[in-house]
């Protein structure tokens, strides 16, 4: 990987000015996966979403290079063709063959973990070599903060109100990572832009694979964390330091943990991450204290489960 005084001098892929919200954990990943390529030239597709709509607004762009927009759910089946395409014209003698390019899909959860995933998973099993990045926000952000598959249990969303009937979310979040990992192929990773050198680190090594990669990268959201902007940076390292959003990474197929120095003296209690965001401001109210003990459990399992892989 290279050294931060490198860094600085690698070509920035996503301008200013793109529109996002103020903290959004969003751009933050795009800059920090991109990172990872070095210099290489590299064309991404982005499906329909907060990354899409507000970076490239008719008749800008904020993405420096190759950028395909394309539906909510298919942004992986997109960068697959493309890369195929690219593949075939080097056959055919009409792209110099020395001519190399890196391929890299981005989408949120909703357009990951569930409308998208088809196509995430099919684009992997066909063997493309392209880098898949979820930004993970918990949420369908862009179209009102409904609920997805990824939105953490008991926390509250525009599909999953926070009432009398029910705490918020009823159900857990679901494992992608893990799910990409039992694919087999030859690199997935999970990181937080808390962490911005893991981040790199990780998508050099997506970048560098030979075939599908697949990174999942914690990216907060303050509009729908109902979280101060300021706190983007340090609510993704609490992320990762709690044990709720685990770094680790698979490498053709040898699980590893890659959490921060500071965990190996014991993880920090997950409501230091839940308390200053609104969506789980309910569960501090008193009456719920088997709700946070809960989320506090699960925590700890799927942490022993990550232990039990990497061993």
């Amino acid at each position: 990987m290279a050294t931060i005084k490198e860094l600085t001098y690698l070509p920035e892929r996503l301008s200013g000015g793109h529109r996002l919200c103020g903290g959004c954990g969003a751009s933050i990943a795009v800059r920090q996966v991109l990172l990872g390529a070095g210099e290489a030239e590299v064309v991404s597709s982005v499906a329909t979403g907060c990354l899409e709509v507000s970076s490239t607004i008719f008749p800008y762009g904020a993405w420096e290079g190759s950028v395909i927009h394309n539906a909510f759910e298919n942004s992986a089946a997109t960068i697959s063709g493309v890369e195929a395409a690219f593949k075939s014209l080097k056959r055919q003698g009409k792209i110099d063959p020395e001519r190399e390019l890196k391929f890299a899909a981005f989408g949120g959860d909703g357009g990951t973990y569930d409308i998208g995933f088809q196509s995430l998973s099919g684009a992997t099993e066909r063997g493309h070599n392209f880098v898949y990045v979820c930004y993970d926000n918990g949420a369908y952000m862009n179209t009102g903060i409904q609920r997805s598959s990824a939105t953490p249990q008991y926390a509250w969303a525009t599909t999953s109100e926070v009432g009398s009937a029910q705490p918020g979310k009823l159900q857990r979040r679901k494992d992608l990572t893990s799910i990409m990992a039992d694919h087999r192929i030859p690199y997935v990773a999970q990181a937080s832009v808390g962490y911005w050198n893991d981040v790199v680190k990780k998508a050099t090594k997506a970048f560098a694979a030979e075939g599908p990669a697949f990174l999942n990268i914690m990216a907060p959201c303050p509009r729908g964390w109902r979280s101060d902007a300021a706190q983007t940076t340090e609510l993704a390292r609490l992320a990762v330091d709690t044990g709720f959003w685990p770094s680790f990474e698979v490498e053709n197929g040898e699980w590893r943990m890659t959490m921060p120095a500071k965990t190996r003296n014991g993880l920090t209690p997950v409501v230091e991450f839940l308390k200053p965001q609104g969506r789980f401001k309910h569960l501090f109210k008193p009456g719920n204290e088997a709700l946070l003990e809960e989320i506090q459990r699960d925590v700890d399992e799927y942490y022993a489960y990550l232990q039990n892989r990497c061993a």
